[in-house]
């Protein structure tokens, strides 16, 4: 069933044996067509769960309550093509996630960054209960352009930085009916930033102004970067220039991580040139077709690079892939 509390807030429940028609309707109307996930029991074969629900902005924070369900990411609904990414943070109790076949155990305090474009699982139970952020990818990787290198592990050892998560994610579910427009942005930033700090970012150098600190613009470089992948005509010289430094400080800003600027942008479109070929909505599409789309002018180099970097070609891991699943 449905409670609609105001324009953005409302609860979904259900209590019951998991068939009839009352559990289809619920799961199919609300869980699957609204939140794009297939709810199922995760103890014997009955329901018992109110989760309630509240939008701030692009972010869904959602707080499931009771005894029994496992909410699921399952093969049929990856063609939606929904990619966001989910911080699951554990209540009470054990909490037990699963990315594609890796199960990973969450005590309470403990978080785990998970991705709706694979198979995956979370399962409320007598013994444990979690609450959901859900982030557009884009959005999150803004703020913590690394935060892809914590999936699926568990996360939260600073209790204090913890604690300013779980609080204001509180806060954002109990207010987001009474923010208006400018209000929600404001608080969807605010939440964000915080979560980006539980990526990587361990000071407030993601959160100051550019040019106060080097780490700082590097991430906001870092950022810019990710947002324009597609462009193969990207350049540290556009880059800098849109963050107000010369090529050579951007430059000295890589270095200082270890890295360069074109490693870098290699890797991150390597890495989304591997999602895009495994996800099941571009299956039909050509591996020449998904190179363009990630930035590669050059589909020689584009194929040496990818098999370099992953020890098989494109179209050798999309077969391996397709068998084994």
């Amino acid at each position: 069933m449905l409670e609609t509390q105001a324009p953005n807030r409302f609860s979904i429940f259900h209590r019951g044996p998991s068939k009839g028609p009352d559990f289809e309707a619920w799961r199919e109307g609300i869980c699957r067509g609204f939140c794009r996930l297939d709810v199922g029991p995760a103890d014997q074969d009955y329901i018992d769960c109110h989760n309630e629900f509240a939008q701030v902005n692009s972010i869904a924070v959602a707080t499931p309550k009771g005894g029994s369900a496992r909410f699921a990411r399952t093969r049929d609904l990856l063609t939606d093509g929904c990619d966001d990414l989910v911080l699951i943070s554990a209540t009470r109790g054990t909490v037990r996630v699963t990315q594609r076949n890796k199960a990973i155990g969450l005590t309470v305090g403990q978080m785990c960054l998970t991705e709706m474009n694979v198979v995956g699982a979370a399962d409320l139970t007598r013994s444990g209960g979690f609450t959901t952020a859900r982030f557009p990818r884009r959005l999150l990787l803004q703020v913590a352009p690394m935060a892809e290198t914590q999936l699926a592990r568990p996360l939260g050892h600073d209790r204090t930085l913890n604690t300013m998560i779980d609080r204001y994610f509180r806060l954002c579910h109990d207010v987001a009916g009474d923010l208006d427009i400018l209000g929600q942005k404001a608080a969807e930033q605010h939440l964000t930033d915080l979560v980006g700090l539980l990526l990587g970012t361990r000071d407030r150098t993601d959160l100051i102004e550019p040019g106060e600190s080097s780490a700082g613009r590097l991430n906001f470089i870092k950022a810019d970067v990710l947002r324009n992948l597609d462009q193969n005509d990207l350049t540290i010289e556009s880059v800098a220039r849109a963050n107000a430094l010369s090529a050579r400080q951007a430059q000295r800003l890589f270095a200082s991580s270890g890295t360069t600027f074109s490693e870098f942008v290699l890797e991150q479109r390597l890495l989304l040139a591997r999602r895009l070929l495994l996800h099941e909505q571009s299956r039909h599409r050509k591996v020449s077709d998904i190179a363009y789309t990630v930035g590669f002018n050059d589909l020689s180099y584009f194929h040496k690079s990818f098999r370099r970097r992953f020890g098989v070609s494109p179209a050798d891991m999309r077969a391996e892939f397709e068998r084994e699943h």
